[in-house]
């Protein structure tokens, strides 16, 4: 839908929110202004679409979650373990020749991991897309038992819900 209109999606990550019959769907799209708010109204024409919140004026966090898989001879174990530690990463699975490195952050933390890892051969990485939430007590769904209904006023089906945030 959005690439067919020449618009780039930069990060996409779905998963359940704390309400179970509303998914949050959190898009990364750089763009102007005019490229935001024409990203917005393409997303509030999606029928089980719920809201679309831009957070990028706010306060908020935002995470990356990584796997990277490096190649681990014996003789460079100890430094890989020290790059993870300063990164605040685990290491979640040894092998003879590898290791895989789970790291989450912002995302010029993990690039920047992913350079220094680069000179012992990333063998495959994975990463979740960002995820972001406003700060304080603030909540983008508004809270209530009721089943949410599209803009005609009709009740959603609960395994259509979404909940949509584009971040610049």
């Amino acid at each position: 839908m959005l690439a067919s209109r020449g618009y780039n999606i930069d990060s996409l990550a779905v998963g359940e929110t704390e309400d179970p019959r509303i998914s949050r769907m959190t898009f990364v799209v750089m763009g102007d202004d005019a490229v935001l708010e024409q990203v917005r109204k393409q997303l509030e024409k999606i029928v089980t679409v719920v809201r679309v919140d831009d957070i990028s004026s706010q306060d908020y966090v935002e995470r990356d979650l990584m796997l990277i898989k490096v190649k681990a001879p014996p003789g460079k174990r100890s430094e890989i373990r020290e790059l993870a530690d300063i990164f605040r990463g685990r290491i979640v699975d040894v092998s003879h020749d590898s290791v895989i490195i789970e790291v989450s952050g912002p995302e010029r933390k993990i690039e920047s991991f992913i350079e220094l890892m680069r000179p012992f051969g990333i063998i495959e990485l994975a990463r979740t897309g960002r995820i972001a939430l406003v700060r304080g007590s603030r909540r983008l769904l508004n809270g209530d038992s009721e089943c949410p209904q599209n803009r005609e006023g009709e009740t959603l089906p609960p395994e259509t819900y979404s909940d949509n945030a584009v971040t610049e």
